[in-house]
């Protein structure tokens, strides 16, 4: 059995279904990673924990019974007395862009590794997974201790062999500066077996000025494999010395953006898992983002 731990944050979503009309659902981006993943490796021996931390009302007994119907772990969801999800809310453009308007502020996942009690149990928990899968999302939530308590998690289950996956998904609303977003994102980079990069956000957030210099700032992190992602181009892959372009599938219908990215690094790491290459899983990961792009929300309904 691989495992697979996704640590980070689900909220209520809240996207456009009619002139003044919402629609809820719950998701997050490691979230709609981990839902994907655990779609994905049905039969295949992958096993996907969710390691999180949620409150005591309906939504989080809600979210905790959607992650069990879709067969993903939750024996790391902690709960939390007197506290409830984090809430965003999804507007499109007439293209499908989606912008986010966040209200998270007391979100129990800001309680992550809060402590050294939860920081042995997380890594009790985890201990043995072959991966491990975050997001400069999560990296945003952590209080500064916390962020030195994920680092030394992250050191001592590599140091086990685990590895470490991170989307550098860059929402500059949940940091309190550039600078300390620049710091933690490259600090996890340096712990990294694979990152997966949105190019758009590696130019807001480091000046990259193309594609070429955003893999060579990632190489010389010490990142081994890189698959970054170019949107409406596709993705590049680099690993062992070589890079390929993978364009994305032609004439995708695009009803909502939301969670297209968190579908594309879902496809990659179950490809990696079941042995693909790299351009492969990067074609696997346009076709499950392509699919994505083609309903509303972040997740698509289970069918």
């Amino acid at each position: 059995m691989t495992t697979v731990a996704c640590i980070g944050e689900c909220m209520i979503e809240l996207g456009p279904a009619g002139e003044r009309t919402m629609q809820l659902a719950y998701a997050g981006d490691v979230c709609n990673t981990a839902v994907a993943l655990a779609r994905l490796g049905r039969g295949d021996d992958v096993s996907v924990q969710f390691v999180t931390r949620l409150g005591d009302e309906r939504h989080s007994e809600a979210m905790l019974a959607e992650w069990r119907a879709e067969g993903i772990d939750t024996s790391l969801v902690d709960r939390l007395a007197g506290r409830a999800p984090g809430l965003y809310l999804i507007e499109l453009d007439e293209g499908g862009e989606r912008s986010f308007s966040y209200y998270r502020s007391e979100s129990p996942a800001r309680e992550l590794l809060a402590s050294d009690g939860h920081a042995a149990t997380l890594r009790a928990g985890v201990e043995g997974a072959a991966w491990v899968y975050l997001s400069a999302v999560t990296l945003s939530l952590l209080h500064a201790s916390a962020h030195e308590r994920l680092l030394d998690l992250l050191d001592h289950l590599r140091g086990g062999g685990t590895r470490v996956a991170l989307d550098t998904n860059y929402r500059p609303r949940g940091w309190p500066d550039p600078d300390t977003a620049r710091r933690r994102i490259a600090e996890a980079l340096a712990r990294c077996d694979l990152a997966l990069p949105t190019l758009d956000d590696e130019r807001a957030l480091f000046g990259d000025r193309d594609l070429h210099a955003c893999l060579e700032r990632l190489r010389g992190l010490g990142v081994p494999e890189l698959a970054v992602k170019l949107g409406p181009e596709g993705a590049c892959v680099a690993w062992a010395g070589e890079s390929e372009h993978v364009p994305a599938l032609p004439d995708v219908d695009i009803v909502d953006s939301t969670g297209a990215g968190d579908a594309f690094n879902a496809a990659y790491l179950h490809a990696r898992i079941a042995g693909s290459d790299p351009p492969a899983a990067a074609a696997a990961g346009n076709a499950l983002a392509a699919a994505t792009l083609g309903h509303r929300g972040a997740i698509a309904r289970a069918s």
